[in-house]
């Protein structure tokens, strides 16, 4: 037997462990233990009258029962504790038993023996009580996994059924080896049930496992691998560690598991949450799962042992959800005694006052009904097969009774303090408890009915740290970096705005198409220009559809169809630029003293080669080595609204297996293009001829084409990751060289054309004859005789020129003193008349120089025809005896004059609009087309050049 309890804790009699046998002789013990005797007071309570005293008055008839539990009085034994903090359970469980007469005429006596926790002492204890106690029914007790096996292993060769009330080790669960073997309380393993449900109900299916090298955690864990097979869960990395966790949490880490299973004691749980702490596994994202059976304030006792501060531990561990057995039901129902689980508490306390608890007591309490129950069972059958067999009869070797014993207690099942008692191949199907670390104490969040398979979460106790439960993993979201809406909308409407522009220019080109100031600038390359500009202005619209607007086959589509547009748009534009500059170059770089005509034909040929090429690349591109949508991906970046989630970029790109090469044969041809341009419009840089009104200007827009996109390409590459500042680069450098272009080429002639519009038009009376029409429309104007050489004699023309404008302007004044004088002085007209004709018929022979031979010519045929010289001497007689004003102001009169004026402020006008052709050494006049009219003297000839 046992030592007995401490003077502090009460024994009734009927739990007094046996007293030391008298010493014997051991001759005469061994003869007696032969005949069957036994020492007095051997295995038989203390007190025994004391205990009959207060049986029933038909409980006559002592059962007994072995129990099997530490109860050495050290402190720092925790498995001792458990076995002084039953005790009182125990009692109240027999006294209500006794009090209901439930084995009349039977009562139970329970034997202590203290195994003391060691294996050798535990064995000898149960040998003991085999060979010199009373025939024990059954074993109640076993808290020490290890004592416990030994003893339970060797239950089958005695018939006796064990009954545990705190051995939770899962390695008894195995019936083939441990088939007499019951307990009350719920396995280790019976967690796994509960943390399935639980890792179902928040919808986790991806978890790691943490497990420190000891044979109870790893079993555990064993038995939840088997657990969580086959129902979609995940078990992405299994660690175990023998003293330092660190590494194996570091690994969880970096496999990014967030909801972690752990199996260790209170002593490693210390260590692994400052593990955690180092590597900010907690908090929001993480969610870790442990054992809910340590002691309360369990890491105080520790956290000595760790390198950790208290708040940084208690900061990993705030969140942690601990899983355990639930020691009493929270139901408020009765139980097998009557009493409902918190009236059993409230007995319990009270009997045990201050001594020891333990927080097995309601499963010891519960255990002894289970062992009344089996017996009464087992009596009914008994006595309803076999009247003439008593369970007093029950030995060692008695197999059919042990049998009886095992079946009738399978078959349990009633409501205890610690819910609902039931086996299922010895295992108890009980009540698990979940409970959460919250601001330093656990709380009970939520239990699960392994009966009913049932999780039942308290409301609104369980508190995640975030606004959410923790994700299994890392949610990765990807989100295509598009083009902003607003940025996309800015930019077309600057886009439209340019369309508006190119249009109205368009218009304005057309419209003023015969005028000579746009018949100088070759129209119908103008034309191109602004159509290339609208091409390029319309590949904006294109180049801002993304993933966001259209779909993946959609967007494929775009990619072949903005390439081609921008293509053709810019070789469009820039193409007829360059033939421009070209013209201008080849005219004025000619070191030849000859003609040279260029006409706008020739400039479409080039332009059209141009495009031609690029068609031939494009198709070839297209054929060959199409593009296609492609995406690339970023590294993850933290959500910005805070959610538990990961944002990865992915960006959507217009690529082909070769795009190298593509972009270096497009590049590498545009490029020589533009260089060549830009190298034309600086050798005519200086180049400013009045009949080459815009060679200036195209100039300056194949310098802005150039640079800008050289600018653009390099920028747009550089920021091919960030689309909005991409795609707002390249709108700006199409809308920037597209607008400047246009802009240059046309609203010079525009202001021109507002502004003075005599010195860029034709008057209508000295119009082009029809042949004239017909020729112009096929051929621009080309420049006639520009000789390089001769730089200094064309400023000497120009002198010339500048001289003869002024020698016209005193001749008009002359002209207004005489008009003048015929309306003051009528009556000395034909005195003017006489003196002043010959005068008058010089100003007449400076006509306008022009290869018409009707037009001008024609007006002043008819008007001396109708006016001869040699009646301006003669009179009327009939307008003798009007009034002097009214003759002079007489439609005669005033025809007259204008046909005098109108030639003269022509010839006046004619350099400034290049009438005059430098190829005619006088104005193109025969002598003959009038006998009053007379060649021009030398000094009154005009040299200007014109196209």
């Amino acid at each position: 037997g046992a030592r007995l309890p401490s003077a502090g804790l009460p024994v009734p009699p009927s739990l007094s462990p046996p007293p030391p046998p008298s010493p014997i002789h051991p001759a005469m013990l061994l003869l007696l233990l032969c005949l069957g005797w036994a020492p007095p007071g051997w295995g038989w309570p203390r007190g025994s009258s004391r205990g009959a005293a207060g049986l029933p008055p038909n409980a006559t008839t002592p059962i007994s029962i072995m129990g099997l539990m530490p109860l050495s009085q050290s402190e720092e034994d925790q498995k001792s504790k458990i076995g002084r903090g039953v005790l009182p359970a125990v009692q109240l469980a027999m006294d209500q038993i006794r009090n209901e007469s439930l084995l009349n005429p039977y009562f139970l006596d329970l034997r202590l023996y203290d195994t003391e926790c060691d294996n050798a002492k535990g064995l000898k204890a149960f040998y003991d009580a085999i060979k010199y106690g009373p025939n024990h029914l059954m074993v109640f007790g076993g808290v020490c996994a290890t004592v416990t096996s030994i003893i339970a292993e060797s239950l089958k060769g005695w018939n006796l059924v064990q009954l545990s009330f705190a051995a939770t080790t899962p390695e008894l669960a195995d019936k083939k080896k441990y088939p007499y073997f019951f307990r009350t309380v719920p396995s280790d393993n019976a967690v796994n049930p509960a943390i399935l449900k639980l890792l179902k109900y928040y919808q986790w299916k991806r978890v790691g496992t943490l497990t420190q090298d000891v044979q109870r955690f790893s079993e555990v864990r064993n038995d939840l691998t088997g657990v969580l097979y086959g129902e979609d869960i995940e078990i992405s990395d299994t660690e175990s560690f023998s003293n330092d966790p660190c590494t194996s949490v570091k690994k969880l880490k970096g496999n990014d598991v967030r909801i972690i299973l752990g199996q260790f004691d209170e002593e490693m749980a210390v260590k692994v949450f400052c593990c955690a702490y180092e590597e900010e596994m907690y908090g929001s994202k993480y969610q870790w799962i442990i054992p809910g059976w340590y002691e309360n304030l369990w890491w105080e006792s520790w956290i000595n042992s760790s390198q950790c501060l208290s708040k940084n531990l208690l900061a990993a561990m705030e969140g942690y959800i601990g899983v355990d057995f639930e020691p009493l039901s929270s139901k408020m129902l009765k139980t097998i005694s009557g009493r409902t689980p918190q009236q059993y508490e409230k007995e319990y306390n009270a009997k045990r006052g201050d001594g020891q608890s333990s927080k097995f007591h309601g499963y010891a309490y519960d255990g002894i009904w289970v062992i009344a129950k089996t017996l009464q069972r087992a009596m009914k059958y008994l006595n309803a097969t076999n009247r003439h067999q008593k369970i007093e009869d029950f030995n060692y070797t008695n197999h059919k009774l042990g049998k009886i014993f095992l079946d009738a207690m399978n078959e349990t099942n009633f409501f205890g303090v610690t819910g609902q008692v039931v086996f299922r191949n010895g295992e108890r199907m009980g009540t698990i408890k979940f409970t959460q670390f919250q601001g330093r104490k656990e709380v009970k969040v939520g239990e699960y009915n392994a009966v009913a398979d049932t999780l039942e979460i308290i409301n609104n106790s369980i508190r995640f740290q975030g606004l959410e439960p923790p994700k299994d993993k890392t949610i990765i979201q990807e989100e295509l970096r598009k083009i902003s809406l607003p940025l996309y909308s800015i930019l077309s409407a600057l886009t439209i705005l340019g369309m508006i522009m190119a249009s109205a220019f368009l218009f304005f080109n057309i419209k003023n198409r015969n005028q000579k100031l746009i018949k100088m600038s070759s129209p119908y390359m103008n034309n191109l220009i602004i159509l290339g500009g609208m091409l390029s202005y319309a590949s904006i619209f294109l180049f801002g559809l993304d993933g966001s607007f259209v779909s993946e086959k959609t967007f494929e589509t775009l990619c072949t169809v903005r390439t081609w547009i921008l293509t053709v748009g810019y070789t469009t534009a820039f193409g007829a630029m360059f033939a421009k500059t070209w013209r201008v170059h080849a005219i004025f770089k000619n070191v030849k003293m000859k003609k040279k005509i260029i006409k706008d034909q020739k400039l479409l040929v080039i332009v059209g080669g141009m495009l031609l090429i690029d068609l031939c690349i494009l198709i070839c591109w297209q054929v060959v080595d199409p593009l296609r949508r492609t995406v690339e991906k970023y590294n993850m970046e933290p959500d910005p609204a805070g959610r538990d989630i990961s944002i990865r970029p992915i960006l959507e790109h217009c690529e082909n297996t070769h795009m190298t090469i593509w972009l270096g044969i497009v590049y590498a041809y545009k490029g020589l293009l533009m260089l060549f341009g830009c190298f034309l419009a600086w050798e005519t840089r200086n180049v400013s001829i009045p009949a080459l009104n815009d060679s200036k200007y195209i100039g300056m827009s194949v310098y802005n084409v150039g640079i800008m996109c050289i600018i653009g390409a390099a920028v747009s590459f550089l920021t091919r990751d960030q689309p909005n500042v991409q795609f707002c680069i390249v709108a700006l450098v199409i809308i920037f060289c597209s607008t400047i272009t246009l802009c240059l080429v046309f609203v010079p002639k525009l202001i021109t054309l507002r502004t003075n519009p005599d010195a860029a038009t034709q008057n209508r009376r000295f119009q082009f004859t029809q042949n004239q029409k017909k020729e112009d429309s096929k051929t621009s104007t080309s420049v006639t005789s520009v000789n390089q050489a001769s730089t200094s004699r064309l400023e000497g023309l120009q002198s010339e020129n500048h001289r003869l404008r002024m020698k016209i302007t005193e001749l008009d004044k002359d002209l207004e003193e005489v008009t003048m004088q015929l309306q003051d002085t009528p009556e000395k007209t034909t005195y003017i008349k006489q003196n002043h004709y010959q005068d008058l018929n010089d100003i007449l022979s400076i006509r306008n120089f022009t290869d018409s031979k009707d037009g001008e010519k024609a007006i002043l045929k008819n008007h001396l025809d109708q006016n001869p010289p040699a009646q301006w001497g003669s009179s009327d007689p009939s307008r003798t005896s009007k009034d002097p004003i009214e003759d002079i102001n007489s439609p005669e009169h005033i025809q007259r004059r204008l046909s005098l004026q109108l030639p003269i402020l022509h010839h006046a006008y004619l350099p400034s609009i290049g009438g005059v052709d430098a190829s005619c050494a006088s104005p193109c006049v025969s002598p003959s087309a009038s006998p009053r009219h007379r060649h021009v003297p030398p000094s009154f000839r005009v040299m200007v050049s014109g196209l």
